[in-house]
């Protein structure tokens, strides 16, 4: 039993007609959504429920258990999938003393064949943390929520980690509100000897032997007018040579990262195609295979096998040079779990360009990043002669003693470089400054003396990478919750992302400002960390999960009873629309339910006229030829497409209509999400296209068959 279809029928491959492989589709039990689920007062035990869906699933499941000889729990190797195969083990009656856990790090047929050989009973100190940051999570998120109704406005919701990023960022945006520039400038003495070709540029370092910052025009200008007609002679020439060594493979957390900033991926996207690596792919004559080894992990550990597989395989494409004598290990962070490897691929040989033409875009551009990744972190440093250049300025008369620097690197072997290079969080990427050969004594001319007027810059607000990075370093979360976390603020309005940079909005800072009043140690990132440690010491069994629980509510209750007290009505202005009330003719403005956001007539409760926001589709209906609109549903928010004419024409899809035609047929094609990526379909007649790019609504694609 695994959690998804795709990782069933890549098992199901290596094992053979001896075994059948079921997924269960996730978790098949949670706590009640119309309920706080946790009993208080009886050691905060859990109410499961069945999830909506997950009925017939099970039924499948039971009946295959009946007839097997041996049942084998194979969910994914963390708390979450050791708790998933307890729920499953309850489910089915198994004994609890059996053993029938199996885990592994890669889906490959080595990698599974020797799981099956060593079951294992099912680790409850796993089960019992995940539960405890269930359970914790539930008692925040439901008992704070409800005042933010009641407070502020329908639909909000509180987190025992989003509310932390959410303070992060808000935080960040009052440093920038409060910070104060301060002018600054640059003297750059452009320089020519005569033995050089091209000039090169020297910053003022020293005044008098001592470093001066220069605040103002008057201060430059007084400078630029003491070294007027001044020569410069080099008075000392530093050379070194400086080892870069290659990153380690990646984490989770700087997977996320570095999909980021290279490619431009959500740490949404990211997981989704990692996932899908992870699971298995089609590859084109070899059935489904797993790319990738489990990709939620804080570990840089990479096993000794495929340590040796990429020396191999470097030594052989690059030569002798480019693999170092003994193999790199990386230390981890100090809070590190270390359960499972780094993230690498599972087939070293297995090149991305080899099975490109099986991958969508995303999947080879992530394939490609973990694995340069890989082979970059098995590689020798790169090696780089660094020279610093101290200059002073001379002429007659000059009383007081001014120096300036040069400083450049030259690369001497590229090493790990050959492969990889890491990204900054501007987007860039360090490049090598070259100086021509200087000699001590060497006397240069000034061609240009150029003044540069700065001021100080405020911190950078966050992007998806640097607030993964900043939850990470800060000890918020795991690697598991780092994408649901900041994809839940956005969605839920504290937070909005333009150009890849994250803002909070006005909700998320009043909702921030209120947790901060009435509940500070919830949103204290320190406090934060110290409960994730506190969640870990459960799974080392150090701690018992009632107590670590215990020691939690007992404060917050009292917090939860002066909150109520305190905290008054908050008035938040509603956005303006610029869409018309039909009924009344007032400017409709933005509402949100617990579904998102719809239209809603300011003037309730004299006009109760409300409406879905819609976005018209390019498309026309296939029906009658009116406008398709873009719609969401009242009950799940899920979009669909219908025709601007409902009810009198009932158009209705799904999937993403596009303008392409039916080759066969000639009817609408669709764009229809699948485990590889999307594909085009013809809502009459099936008829199915290989999407090489994805389309938004509406528009041209190209397509293969």
């Amino acid at each position: 039993m695994v959690e998804s279809p795709a990782k069933a029928k890549t098992i199901g491959k290596f094992l053979g007609k001896g075994y059948t492989v079921v997924a269960s589709n996730g978790h098949v039990r949670d706590l009640p959504k119309s309920q706080l689920g946790v009993d208080i007062e009886h050691d905060f035990e859990p109410k499961y429920i069945t999830l909506r869906g997950r009925g017939e699933v099970l039924d499948r499941i039971r009946r295959e258990a009946k007839t097997a000889k041996k049942i084998y729990l194979a969910t994914d190797p963390d708390r979450e999938g050791e708790a998933i195969s307890w729920h499953l083990s309850n489910v089915l009656g198994l004994d609890d003393s059996g053993d029938y856990r199996i885990v592994f790090n890669e889906i490959t047929p080595n990698a599974i064949k020797n799981a099956i050989k060593a079951p294992r009973k099912i680790d409850m100190a796993l089960v019992d943390a995940q539960q405890a940051r269930r359970i914790l999570d539930r008692l925040v998120g439901y008992k704070i929520s409800p005042l933010l109704w009641a407070k502020v406005r329908k639909g909000l919701s509180a987190g025992r980690v989003q509310s932390v990023a959410t303070r992060i960022l808000c935080d960040r945006e009052n440093e920038i509100r409060n910070f104060v520039s301060e002018e600054y400038w640059v003297l750059l003495a452009t320089l020519l000897g005569e033995k050089l070709k091209k000039g090169f540029d020297a910053k003022f370092y020293q005044k008098n032997g001592r470093k001066i910052a220069v605040s103002c025009e008057e201060e430059a200008n007084a400078i630029e007018s003491a070294l007027k007609n001044c020569s410069y002679r080099a008075i000392e020439v530093k050379k070194a040579e400086k080892s870069r060594h290659a990153p380690a493979p990646f984490t989770t957390s700087n997977l996320q990262q570095e999909a980021a900033r290279k490619l431009g991926f959500t740490t949404k996207r990211t997981m989704l195609i990692a996932q899908q690596l992870y699971e298995g792919v089609e590859i084109k004559g070899q059935g489904a295979v797993g790319l990738v080894t489990y990709i939620r992990t804080d570990s840089v550990r990479v096993s000794k096998e495929a340590q040796q597989a990429a020396l191999d395989i470097i030594r052989e494409r690059y030569g002798a040079a480019y693999a170092p004598k003994t193999p790199n290990v990386y230390k981890g962070r100090k809070n590190a779990q270390d359960a499972h490897e780094a993230i690498r691929p599972t087939y070293p040989e297995r090149t991305p360009d080899s099975v490109k033409a099986s991958l969508t875009p995303d999947q080879f551009k992530l394939y490609r990043l973990i694995y340069n990744r890989f082979f970059a972190s098995q590689m020798t440093p790169a090696q780089y002669e660094t020279i610093t250049v101290t200059l002073a300025a001379e002429k007659p008369g000059l009383t007081d003693q001014y120096t300036f620097r040069a400083a450049g690197s030259r690369l001497l072997f590229d090493g790990y470089s050959a492969v990889y290079t890491e990204s900054r969080d501007d987007g860039g990427e360090e490049k090598e400054t070259k100086l021509p050969a200087i000699d001590e004594g060497d006397v240069f001319a000034c061609t240009n003396f150029a003044k540069e007027q700065h001021f100080t810059q405020p911190p950078l607000r966050y992007t998806e990478a640097s607030l993964v990075r900043e939850l990470e370093e800060k000890g918020i979360g795991r690697p598991s919750t780092f994408s649901p976390t900041i994809t839940t603020i956005i969605e839920r309005g504290y937070v909005k992302r333009e150009k890849r940079v994250l803002y909070p909005t006005e909700l998320g800072e009043i909702v921030t400002n209120l947790m901060k009043e009435n509940f500070a140690e919830i949103v204290d990132v320190k406090f934060t960390a110290e409960m994730e440690e506190k969640l870990d010491s459960i799974e080392d069994g150090k701690s018992s999960s009632t107590q670590v629980l215990k020691e939690f509510y007992t404060p917050f209750e009292q917090l939860l009873e002066k909150a109520e007290q305190n905290i008054e009505k908050v008035s938040l202005a509603d956005e303006v629309s610029d869409v018309p009330c039909e009924k009344c003719g007032a400017m409709m403005v933005y509402k949100y339910s617990r579904y998102g956001r719809f239209l809603a007539c300011p003037n309730f409760p004299n006009c109760r006229n409300t409406k879905p926001i819609v976005e018209p589709v390019d498309v026309p209906c296939p029906k009658c030829g009116a406008k398709l609109l873009k719609r969401h549903s009242r009950k799940s928010n899920k979009p669909f497409y219908g025709c601007e004419r409902y009810p009198e024409c009932d158009f209705v899809c799904w999937d993403a209509p596009t303008k392409e035609k039916c080759p066969k047929c000639g009817g609408m094609m669709v764009a229809k999400k699948s485990r590889g990526g999307t594909e085009l379909r013809c809502l009459d007649c099936s008829y199915t296209l290989r999407q090489e790019k994805e389309p938004t609504p509406g528009a041209g694609s190209e397509t293969k068959e």
